[in-house]
């Protein structure tokens, strides 16, 4: 088997509801943060981590992100009849970045089945899995940090963070043992669980690492609640298989599925941007300095 990581795996089926009416006709994953969507910033931090496709796992109403990475001849044309040069370099860096193969989910039943209906794209070899809700803002690439683990280990890892014991059952959860430092071998992943139920508060976030050996995991996988399949509960029947590791990796991540986090985000991105950084730390300041 070749352990090369060459394909990401990005699930862009989900309907957006957390921000309606914005998303009624626009994909949640077009939603801007300064002056791109989310769904560049996922795309351009798998290029970083030197993964040469992206399939996406799509669904109606959702060709807006296809095309954004296509090639558009008439708006490239008149950038340059314009002599918008510099834009011009940004539209093409776009539709150069990576080759993309999308996949319809026909039905929304879950993170698991959205991964699961890939297979005959990914093949029989190594993956990752990145959620566009979760942008991660680091020195280094957050998947490729992951990437250097499992080339390590040969075994598949998921990204965890520490979160306030009282939200807990918000994420999928892992118990394990600290083998290194960040690196912990996975002993039990519970799916949002109850603050009683476990003491660890290590939260998967939407970074995987996979073997291909999850696709069995996930057709012998059982639905839950509302029919859908979900990788953490996959996750937990391939760890009694074979090893199964998280990663706290290094950067912070921002939830940009939720109003709040979106915000956070977008004030911490423009705060980096080089055009328009500078000035607007200063109107930070004086916003914060009249509340």
């Amino acid at each position: 088997m070749d352990m090369t990581i060459k394909k990401a795996v990005i699930p862009v089926a989900g309907l957006g509801t957390r921000f309606l009416p914005a998303t009624k006709a626009i994909p949640k994953e077009m939603l801007t943060i300064v002056d791109r969507p989310t769904i560049q910033y996922i795309v351009e931090e798998v290029v970083a981590s030197n993964i040469k496709e992206v399939v996406l796992v799509s669904a109606s109403g959702k060709s807006a992100i296809e095309n954004h990475f296509d090639y558009s001849f008439e708006l490239e044309t008149f950038l340059s009849q314009k002599g918008k040069f510099e834009l011009l370099r940004e539209v093409r860096h776009i539709s150069r970045l990576i080759n993309i193969v999308s996949v319809r989910q026909k039905e929304p039943l879950g993170l698991g089945h959205a991964v699961m209906v890939t297979e005959t794209v990914v093949g029989d070899e190594p993956f990752v899995v990145v959620l566009g809700d979760d942008l991660v803002d680091s020195e280094v690439p957050c998947v490729y940090q992951m990437i250097k683990v499992f080339n390590r280990l040969q075994e598949s890892v998921v990204a965890v963070e520490r979160v306030p014991h009282s939200e807990v059952n918000r994420y999928g959860i892992v118990e394990g043992e600290e083998i290194e430092k960040g690196v912990f071998k996975v002993r039990r992943l519970i799916e949002k669980p109850s603050p009683n139920v476990t003491r660890s508060n290590l939260a998967i976030i939407g970074r995987y690492v996979l073997r291909p050996e999850i696709f069995s995991s996930l057709k012998r996988t059982l639905p839950g609640i509302g029919g859908e399949i979900q990788l953490t509960d996959a996750l937990d029947n391939l760890r009694k298989e074979r090893s199964l590791y998280a990663y706290e990796f290094n950067g912070r991540r921002f939830d940009a599925g939720d109003k709040l986090g979106f915000l956070k985000a977008t004030v911490t991105y423009a705060l980096e941007h080089p055009d328009v950084g500078a000035e607007f730390a200063n109107y930070i300041k004086t916003v914060a300095s009249a509340l």
